[in-house]
C-alpha cells in the first residue's frame, strides 16, 4: 500500500495501528506500535526515535560492552527511525495493522553504519558501480512444535512435540498434518506483498521449508525479515512453536539457503555465457569471489555458536568451499536455466541476518569481478570427501579471527563494521565460554 491509501484506512478506521521496525543484528524485527492517526500527523515525514542499543545488545537484550556507536559512556543516545514507504504493507494476522521498515539515522542525519539494511544498501551502491544489479531469494527452514512458546520454556525446550513424528520430506500425507498453519503462513503472507511459492515437509521431524519468490536483493531481504517474524507470531496465535535456529537437535539443522544472481543494465542475466556451467566471464568472476571470500566473511553467513553445529559431512550443510553443477553437496550450487539461472549458497542456516548474508554475497562478487579472479574448475562428485578443498570454519570463534584479520572484509565493509560485527561475536562467546551446559553436567557429575 502506499501512503495516501495508509491515511484513508486510518480515517475510516481499517487500520489503527502502525508498526515502524528496524532490523537488529540478530535479524529480529524491533521497534514501535503506533497508534495511525499518531503514525500520520506525527511520524511519516520525520520519523520517530529509538534507543541506539538495539544494534548494541546481546540476543537477550543485555547491554554489553564493547560498541564504540552505543555504550554506557556515551549515555545510550537515540537514533532516528525513518520510515521506507516503498515496503509499507498490511500486516493480515494482526487486527488493522500496518507495517513499514526503517532505515537509521543519527540525530545529526547521518547513516548509522553498523545498521544491517544500510549495510546491504551500500553493497549494493557499490555493485551498481559495475553496472550490475543483484537478486536473491531466501530457502527457510524450521521445525514445528506442538507446544507453545511458553510451553517450550517451562519445559527448559526439552521433550518437545514435534509436529511430525517421522520425516517428511516431500510427503503429501505428513505435511497435511499441518496444512492449516501452513496454508495460514502462505496466504497471509501474501496479503503483505509476499509472493510465496510453495510448502514442503523437510527431514528433520516437524521440519517444513515454505519458499517465496526472489526479488531485487534489498526487497528479498525485507522480506525474509516480514515472513520469519510474521510466522512466529501466527505460530503462537495458533498455539504452536516454531523455531529457525541452525540446530536444534541432533538431526538435521534449518538451512536458509540462499539464491544469487546478478543483472546487466539490459536487466537481463550478466552471469549466462558459454563458459563452464553455462557461466559468463562476468558469472565466473562473481562464483570465483564468492569461494575466496566465503571463510573471511563465514560470521555474516553462520552468525552464533549454534550455526556452526550444521557443518557436518553427509548433513546437507557444507563443508568444502567448492561450487559444482546443481550439485548439493558443495558450498556454491549452481542451479536453473537460461535467464534463471543463479547460484545457491547452501552455508547459511535458519538463524542468518538475511540482510548482512546478502551483503556479503555482493561483496564477494564485486570483490571477483574487479580482480578479474579465475574461477576453479566445476567439482564433480562428493565435495565431503574432498580433502585438498578449502573448509567452512568449524567453530564462531575461527569465523570471527578471519573476520577480524581480513583485508577484504575491511576494504568492503570498513573497520566500523567490521569492528561492530567482530564485538557481536565475541559477546556469544564470551557468554557462551561461561556457560555450564548440560552436556558437561552429564559427562562431569559423577563421573568425574
Amino acid at each position: 500500500m502506499d501512503l495516501e491509501e495508509l491515511d484513508v484506512s486510518v480515517d475510516n478506521g481499517s487500520i489503527d495501528t502502525v508498526l515502524l521496525a528496524l532490523t537488529d543484528m540478530q535479524g529480529r524485527l524491533q521497534g514501535k506500535r503506533l497508534h495511525g492517526r499518531y503514525f500520520m500527523d506525527e511520524v511519516a515525514a520525520g520519523g520517530s526515535e529509538g534507543c541506539s542499543y538495539l544494534l548494541a545488545v546481546d540476543v537477550d537484550m543485555n547491554t554489553v560492552d564493547g560498541y564504540d556507536m552505543s555504550s554506557w559512556a556515551s549515555g545510550y543516545g537515540d537514533f532516528v527511525m525513518k520510515p521506507d514507504f516503498t515496503t509499507l504493507r498490511r500486516v493480515p494476522w494482526q487486527p488493522a495493522t500496518a507495517m513499514v521498515l526503517a532505515d537509521l539515522f543519527t540525530v545529526e542525519g547521518d547513516p548509522v553504519y553498523a545498521s544491517p539494511r544500510q549495510i546491504l544498501q551500500r553493497q549494493l551502491d557499490r555493485l551498481a558501480g559495475h553496472g550490475l544489479t543483484a537478486f536473491a531469494g531466501t530457502e527457510l527452514e524450521f521445525v514445528l512444535y506442538r507446544d507453545t512458546y511458553e510451553q517450550a520454556y517451562d519445559k527448559n525446550y526439552r521433550d518437545l512435540i514435534p509436529a511430525n513424528q517421522y520425516n517428511v520430506d516431500y510427503s503429501l500425507l505428513g505435511t497435511a498434518r499441518v496444512e492449516p498453519l501452513l496454508r495460514r503462513i502462505r496466504n497471509e503472507m501474501y496479503g503483505a506483498g509476499l509472493r510465496p511459492e510453495s510448502a514442503k515437509g523437510e527431514c528433520n521431524l516437524g521440519q517444513h521449508e515454505i519458499a517465496f519468490h526472489y526479488a531485487d536483493a534489498l526487497t528479498c531481504a525485507d522480506n525474509h525479515v516480514i515472513y520469519k517474524n510474521g510466522a512466529k507470531e501466527i505460530a503462537a496465535q495458533e498455539g504452536m512453536a516454531l523455531t529457525f535456529m541452525a540446530k536444534p537437535n541432533i538431526r538435521e539443522g534449518n538451512s536458509c539457503h540462499i539464491h544469487f544472481s546478478v543483472r546487466g543494465r539490459d536487466d537481463r542475466s550478466a552471469m549466462l555465457g558459454d563458459g563452464p556451467g553455462h557461466l559468463s566471464v562476468t558469472g565466473q568472476r562473481v562464483v570465483a569471489g564468492l569461494l575466496a571470500t566465503m571463510r573471511d566473511f563465514c560470521l555474516l553467513f553462520a552468525p552464533n555458536i549454534n550455526s556452526y553445529k550444521r557443518f557436518q559431512p553427509g548433513s546437507f550443510a557444507p563443508t568444502a568451499l567448492r561450487w559444482g553443477v546443481d550439485n548439493r553437496t558443495c558450498a556454491l550450487r549452481m542451479a536453473g536455466h537460461g535467464q534463471g539461472m543463479r547460484v545457491e549458497n547452501r552455508l547459511p542456516g535458519g538463524d542468518v541476518n538475511p540482510y548482512l548474508a546478502i551483503a556479503a554475497l555482493v561483496a564477494g562478487a564485486i570483490y571477483g569481478v574487479e580482480h578479474e579472479l579465475e574461477l576453479e574448475p566445476e567439482f564433480v562428485g562428493n565435495a565431503y570427501q574432498d580433502a585438498s578443498a578449502g573448509r567452512v570454519p568449524a567453530t564462531l570463534r575461527e569465523a570471527q579471527q578471519l573476520w577480524v584479520g581480513s583485508p577484504i572484509a575491511r576494504e568492503a565493509f570498513g573497520a566500523d563494521v567490521v569492528g561492530h560485527y567482530a564485538n557481536m561475536a565475541q559477546v556469544e562467546l564470551a557468554a557462551f565460554d561461561a556457560a555450564v551446559t548440560d552436556w558437561e553436567l552429564r559427562r562431569c557429575f559423577e563421573r568425574l
